[in-house]
């Protein structure tokens, strides 16, 4: 991921350092586990803790040679080590002490991934109480529908946030695994109670059953959870970018003193950084394919997942990460204009009635076709002349609805709202109107 989309401790975790260090960890936990069980003396993995050492410097040279940078890695952390060197790797194959690395990295990085997912579902609830009974007109397919309230819209987006955290959290699970069962999975220089050991030490599981490598439908689960949690970014980024719309001007996403929309309007606000969600979104969403073509390797594995799994996996965090944190910005500080929610909602005349103008001359004996048609028509007038739908409904409908003023009011749009979010929050709570 380029320098642009990449922040801390993000960055660091994916860097070439970490990644050589979490190998180191792999190799000198696996040292330990076979002096307990007697395989090699004890003095060697007390040699190899304590000298194990690399230089990324030296790792490149060396590799240039060996052109295999597991095989590379050994030859430099070896010389360091000294005499015990010959102890380190004993018995292992690359992907043992790559694979197991490697879901010590995806673990630590959901658990980033998931404390922000947190974070911004904390300030999506608490935005969601704030603009609870907030009117705002509900569109469907780009047009007025019926009122619902800002609260709302967001409730659900804090809803979405909750199963993608459940997701992120299984995915954490399913990845918490490594392995040390050797080239083809049958434990044929090792037995598995090293790998059982290994494992404990690195607070991982080891995998019922394996080749050369962890099967990759467990990584393919992880960047689909990564690409889902992305989707919904996505959804409240676009959102916002609909409610900006000058036309709209709803709600806008955060403008700081200094910043500037256009090198060439001065006038411009412009949503750029929910467009910079929407636009790395897509990427982390297009990496779901390559993930699942990971899957089928040639029998007990090829390389062909390796080149491939260099860059999706780091960049799927890192942008992930990189949108969480815009998004957790730009709800905090999201600006919200009331006043134009409600002239907006106002803003076609009231037709957003026609259904409850329905349903009352249904319940006054109209068959609901020709009550339909009837309501249709004053919708369409309202449309066309520029009309309030509600004087149309006086004027034609007055001698049917003697009482139509009592069908304007936006209170029976809301009068489930109290229900809806105690459902969704599990809890009571007090009214907050105003």
């Amino acid at each position: 991921m380029i320098e642009r989309y990449s922040k801390e401790p993000m960055k660091s975790l994916w860097s070439e350092g970490a990644k050589f260090h979490r190998w180191l960890r792999v190799e000198v936990a696996a040292a330990q586990a076979m002096v307990e069980l007697g395989i090699i003396p004890p003095w060697a993995a007390e040699q190899i803790r304590e000298r194990a050492d690399f230089s990324l410097e030296e790792i490149k040279e060396r590799e240039k040679v060996t052109k295999h940078d597991v095989a590379a890695f050994v030859d430099v952390v070896a010389r360091r080590v000294g005499e015990a060197g010959k102890y380190l790797h004993f018995g292992l194959t690359s992907y043992d002490v790559v694979d197991t690395a490697l879901s010590l990295a995806i673990k630590e990085a959901l658990g980033i991934i998931l404390e922000r997912a947190e974070t911004l579902k904390e300030r999506l609830r608490e935005k969601a109480l704030q603009y609870k009974y907030t009117p705002q007109m509900g569109r469907t397919h780009g047009v007025h529908a019926e009122p619902i309230t800002f609260g709302l819209k967001l409730l659900v987006y804090m809803k979405e946030m909750e199963r993608n955290i459940e997701r992120l959290r299984r995915a954490r699970e399913i990845i918490s695994v490594g392995k040390l069962s050797g080239a083809v999975g049958t434990f044929s220089q090792l037995p598995p109670k090293v790998e059982a050991i290994t494992m404990e030490k690195l607070g991982l599981r080891p995998a019922a059953a394996a080749t050369q490598v962890l099967q990759r439908d467990r990584h393919s689960e992880v960047l689909f959870s990564l690409a889902v949690t992305a989707s919904t970014l996505e959804k409240i980024a676009l959102e916002v970018r609909h409610l900006q719309r000058t036309e709209v001007w709803e709600a806008q996403e955060p403008f700081s003193g200094g910043q500037k929309g256009s090198s060439a309007m001065p006038h411009k606000r412009n949503p750029v950084r929910c467009e910079r969600i929407c636009g790395l979104s897509r990427l982390i969403r297009s990496y779901i394919s390559p993930a699942l073509e990971n899957n089928p390797l040639w029998h007990e594995r090829d390389i062909s997942h390796s080149s491939v799994e260099r860059v999706i996996i780091p960049d799927s965090f890192l942008a992930l990460h990189f949108i969480l944190e815009e998004a957790i910005d730009i709800i905090s500080n999201l600006r919200v204009n009331t006043e134009r929610m409600l002239k907006n909602l106002w803003s076609s005349g009231g037709v957003f009635l026609s259904q409850r103008v329905l349903l009352a001359l249904v319940e006054r004996g109209w068959s609901r076709d020709s009550a339909y048609r009837k309501v249709q028509a004053l919708a369409m007038r309202a449309f066309d002349q520029g009309r309030d739908f509600r004087d149309l409904v006086r004027e034609e409908l007055g001698d049917e609805l003697p009482d139509a003023n009592s069908l304007f009011s936006l209170d029976y749009y809301f009068r489930h709202l109290d229900e809806i979010f105690s459902r969704a929050l599990k809890e009571d709570l007090p009214d907050q109107e105003g």
